[in-house]
């Protein structure tokens, strides 16, 4: 096989991509190997073994994962082994599918992601679903949640750190007179969630700390029975990643029966990301690692995956 010349210390695609093709032979699966390659490669390099794997054998590597894996295991590495772009895109997607819960993985998308990554999931959502993003999410929600969910996933903010404090502070009074009225589902409030900047929200919701006493979050917490305002709550607290990252996660290791589909989701979307600092306020809020917290509640070559990725930024 053909190999690119590369410095020593930088991995090579094809030998990569033949050693991944070695895994897939015989009458077992190698998933140790899968995880000492794919674990331990940024997007860049992952991006390379596909098109080496596809060079070398005409054959989609995706495709070859999803036959050779199975269960929580194939999912991460599945989830993982896409561009940012692709994940985001297969994850909306996939939760346009979902019966449940279907909200909340498109919502946490749109307010986590900067204003060019989700540019680029709209974009990679054209070749495989063919239609748009924005055209799914809308199809598939009602009412009140596509009023909040369409705006929020075709938003482009600007991500300066530029602030107009008097638009903080009308945005403030106008805010806390419509939650005060429980008009939550007040179309002005949906404007200013889904097109002002991060920054500019920020500045806003510290006005209304710093003017009523208390966080935005505690005013619309009145209802807990309402799943629209659940969701609204959300998408101000996503404002915040770190914090709603590891609450999710804190949420998916300690329900009754892990919640996999949550914790594969947060590792994999955010292992590149910011997953230092997340681990960082999990072991502040939960005194203890998130490590250990993973292996206590996981098994096997997942484990083992989830594991390698939340060191990914160590590695």
């Amino acid at each position: 096989m053909s190999s690119l010349k590369v410095p020593a210390s930088v991995p090579d695609p094809y030998e990569d991509a033949e050693q991944l093709k070695k895994a897939f032979k015989g009458w077992g699966t190698n998933e140790e190997l899968i995880i000492q390659i794919l674990a331990h490669r940024n997007a860049r390099q992952r991006k390379l073994i596909r098109d080496s794997y596809a060079a070398a054998y005409g054959e989609d590597l995706l495709k070859d994962l999803d036959s050779e894996l199975t269960s929580d295991f194939q999912r991460v590495v599945l989830l993982w082994t896409l561009s940012p772009a692709e994940r985001d895109a297969y994850l909306v997607n996939e939760a346009t599918k979902r019966l449940t819960a279907s909200n909340w993985g498109i919502m946490e998308i749109a307010c986590t992601r900067s204003s060019d990554d989700l540019f680029k999931a709209r974009q990679a959502y054209h070749a495989p679903y063919k239609k748009s993003l924005e055209e799914d999410v809308a199809y598939h929600t009602v009412g009140d949640f596509r009023k909040l969910l369409v705006p929020l996933i075709t938003a482009f903010r600007y991500e300066g750190d530029e602030v107009n404090m008097t638009l903080a502070r009308k945005g403030s009074k106008y805010l806390h007179e419509k939650i005060s009225d429980k008009a939550y589902h007040d179309e002005e409030i949906i404007r200013i969630i889904s097109t002002r900047s991060k920054a500019q929200l920020s500045a806003t919701f510290n006005h209304y700390h710093d003017h009523h006493g208390h966080e935005i979050i505690k005013d619309l917490e009145a209802d807990d029975d309402d799943e629209y305002l659940k969701l609204l709550r959300a998408a101000i607290e996503c404002l915040k990643p770190r914090e709603h990252f590891e609450k999710v996660l804190r949420l998916a290791i300690k329900k009754l029966g892990t919640d996999e589909w949550d914790l594969t989701r947060v590792v994999a979307t955010r292992a590149e990301v910011d997953m230092e600092r997340i681990k960082e306020e999990y072991h502040r809020r939960n005194s203890v690692t998130l490590d250990r917290a993973i292996a206590g509640d996981t098994s096997g070559d997942y484990e083992k995956m989830l594991l390698a990725l939340i060191g990914h930024g160590d590695a």
